[in-house]
């Protein structure tokens, strides 16, 4: 059953989700705006997985699959989708959402000024999004973490934790600013980003972080007045890629100045200080 959805409103949008006897969607906790008073809401620690975690399973007080063995196996990986959550700096908890006695509706929404995209997932590609990108998915989708290790964790900031989703369903995902959509394909199997950029891409497209100039004379310059830092990402192969035209950098750089708490000159902040 494919889950009716539709993403509304233009500066700030947000998804209105109609959801039928037996659907159940989830959100991270902290998307869900508003609800119909049919539609239960109930709070767990993870969100559904292959290993079973997040996922209410059926069963008895025997030894088989669905006993005490069963119930053991959801609790560990519970406790480990839990774990990893923590590492990569999210909340614990998922919110279910499932209506009783007809249809109901509810609405999420992302956290930032920006545009919403509901991705459809047919169990052949998996989806990879930034980790503040994920607002909400059926409960056939599965959710895990997918850490980018070594160099190109540390060189890429908001690259270092991704959210992987597999399965089959709906994930509704969200981002600043507008979406640009792109294939690395039709520019030459690569394209290079600002790291804060990238919002979600599907299996198959290779990502890492390379140094803009190293440490030279014009990687330094690109650092202190272009203000892009030391790394870009790369995106290489062929599928779909989304980025975002504004970076939470960004914003929170245009705040401090409309406040009149940035006092940096030329040098873009490396060598000033706050006046009091």
């Amino acid at each position: 059953m494919t889950l009716q959805q539709e993403i509304v409103g233009n500066a700030m949008q947000m998804a209105v989700v109609s959801l039928q006897p037996g659907q159940t969607v989830y959100c991270e906790a902290g998307k869900f705006l508003f609800k119909t008073t049919n539609v239960t809401m109930e709070t767990r620690l993870g969100g559904p997985s292959g290993s079973g975690g997040g996922q209410p399973q059926s069963g008895g007080s025997g030894s088989g699959s669905g006993g005490m063995g069963g119930l053991l196996r959801q609790a560990m990986g519970t406790a480990m989708q839990a774990g990893q959550r923590v590492l990569a700096g999210e909340s614990l908890a998922f919110q279910y959402f499932t209506t009783r006695g007809g249809e109901g509706t509810v609405g999420f929404a992302g956290v930032l000024p920006g545009e919403m995209r509901a991705l459809e997932l047919d169990g052949t590609r998996a989806w990879f999004a930034e980790k503040d990108a994920f607002v909400a998915a059926e409960s056939t989708v599965d959710f895990g973490i997918a850490f980018q290790g070594g160099r190109t964790g540390r060189s890429g900031g908001e690259g270092f934790v991704l959210e992987k989703f597999t399965g089959r369903g709906t994930v509704i995902i969200a981002g600043a600013g507008n979406f640009i959509d792109l294939d690395p394909a039709d520019f030459g199997g690569r394209v290079e980003v600002d790291t804060g950029c990238v919002v979600a891409f599907e299996e198959g497209i290779r990502y890492g972080v390379q140094r803009v100039g190293g440490l030279n004379r014009q990687g330094l310059m690109n650092a202190v007045f272009g203000g892009e830092g030391l790394s870009l990402a790369t995106l290489e192969g062929n599928g779909r890629v989304i980025l975002q035209s504004l970076t939470i950098e960004s914003l929170a750089n245009a705040l401090r100045k409309a406040q009149g708490g940035d006092k940096q000159g030329p040098t873009g902040g490396l060598f000033s200080t706050n006046a009091q």
